[in-house]
């Protein structure tokens, strides 16, 4: 059985105790790590079809003698993608599934039948109905469907993958959201964020771009961090990047948006990090006119982008552990240790200097090493920020990247919202 919820609590001593300054800014150490939190991720347009429940199951296997263990059932409920979107709904669904497959616990998934709260609730009390008596929800759209739940069952235990105290807070009508059945993972975006950008100079790039969603604290930390990450490896090499820098004004990508990018792209930009739900599509049409380069957000989007765009188009992505938490909470669950947890939103970061599988940030899997940023680099980066060689500025209160101060780094256009 995994033993990663072990770690859990570290992860937030860490988060808590490490100094987060860079390019001369002030720390924002963030002591209210659920302060008006939202996720890079926005609720598309697109139907998901008619409500239909996955027809995976695990059993319902006994793994121990609590009736903790006998009594687990887990239900993955989809927000508006599905399973196979290779992102959010796609990690969570073969985390859950390949836990519970491993640990002889029943497990189904639920998608609703659209792209709505009352759906979302609607295949909540669906898997509730059906037994299940733990359910996990990737995305902040949960927020509403959780509030209105939650309470009405008080023995399931809800698990929600990115939703912040702010998303909560908002679905309640403003009022201050808790319930003891309902526990949320929150993630340091500005580590993965310093990460990418870190390894785009060193792998070559000088001219880069970021294309945010909206000013939301989650993009905006992604952001800032690649800016820090960027400036530290130009510093290391003696040279200057410049870097465009935008918000689209919304999460998705659009002609408007696109035309910015071909702006970018073919004025010289390299690599645009992309960072906020479907707006990658506008970096990634005009990175595919020039050969240009893509960095992925949230999730390894090397399958996504280089699958419709071309392959060797996303040379890394900047990720949250999803699978890292799923397998955390549900091993806690099952071993009867949910009371650590338990009415929590906690913000997760990194954990371990040596196993990075353990850590709930990092960059994909997938990154396009070279000689000069190889797996053993990035490895040793991401120990220098777990030690707290490396630290970074995590303030959301300015979107500006010019307000960092980094001194190898030039920001070459900067547009608050190109919407």
């Amino acid at each position: 059985m995994r033993k990663m919820h072990k770690v859990l609590s570290v992860a937030m001593a860490t988060a808590m105790t490490m100094s987060l300054v860079a390019c001369g800014g002030s720390a924002d150490n963030d002591a209210d790590v659920t302060d008006k939190e939202e996720t890079t991720e926005e609720t598309g347009s697109e139907e998901t079809g008619s409500e239909e429940t996955g027809s995976e199951e695990t059993g319902s296997e006994e793994t121990g003698s609590s009736e903790e263990v006998t009594d687990m059932k887990v239900a993955m409920v989809t927000d508006y993608g599905d399973i196979t979107d290779m992102s959010f709904n796609q990690t969570t669904y073969e985390a859950c599934k390949a836990y519970c497959d491993e640990n002889g616990v029943e497990f189904s998934y639920f998608k609703p039948a659209d792209n709505s709260t009352d759906d979302r609730v609607s295949s909540i009390e669906q898997a509730i109905d059906e037994g299940y008596n733990v359910i996990v929800m990737p995305g902040y759209a949960f927020a509403e469907a959780v509030v209105e739940t939650a309470e009405d069952n008080p023995d399931v235990k809800f698990v929600a993958l990115d939703v912040s105290q702010y998303d909560f807070d908002t679905a309640n009508g403003g009022e201050e959201y808790s319930q003891p059945n309902v526990f949320s993972a929150i993630y340091q975006e500005e580590l993965p964020g310093y990460m990418a950008g870190y390894a785009a100079v060193k792998l070559g790039y000088t001219n880069l771009g970021f294309l945010g969603g909206m000013a939301v604290p989650a993009v905006i930390r992604y952001g800032l961090g690649f800016v820090q990450g960027a400036d530290a490896a130009a510093a290391e090499l003696g040279i200057e990047v410049t870097v465009n820098y935008a918000y689209g004004g919304q999460f998705y990508g659009d002609s408007d948006i696109t035309a910015v990018m071909d702006t970018w792209y073919q004025g010289g930009t390299e690599v645009v990090f992309a960072c906020g739900g479907g707006i990658y599509t506008s970096a990634a049409e005009a990175a595919q006119k020039v050969g240009g380069k893509v960095i992925g957000v949230d999730v390894d989007q090397q399958g996504t982008i280089d699958g419709s765009y071309g392959e060797g188009m996303t040379i890394t992505s900047a990720c949250k552990g999803l699978t890292a938490t799923v397998n955390t909470l549900l091993s806690a669950i099952q071993n009867g240790e949910w009371d650590n947890y338990a009415g929590q939103i906690q913000n997760l970061g990194l954990v371990s200097a040596d196993d990075l599988s353990l850590n709930y940030v990092s960059l994909a899997d997938s990154t396009l090493y070279n000689d000069d940023f190889t797996e053993d680099d990035y490895k040793a980066l991401v120990a220098a920020m777990f030690n707290g060689e490396v630290t970074v500025n995590n303030d959301s209160s300015n979107a500006d990247p010019s307000s960092l101060g980094c001194k190898n780094v030039k920001i070459g256009t900067y547009q608050e919202s190109i919407k």
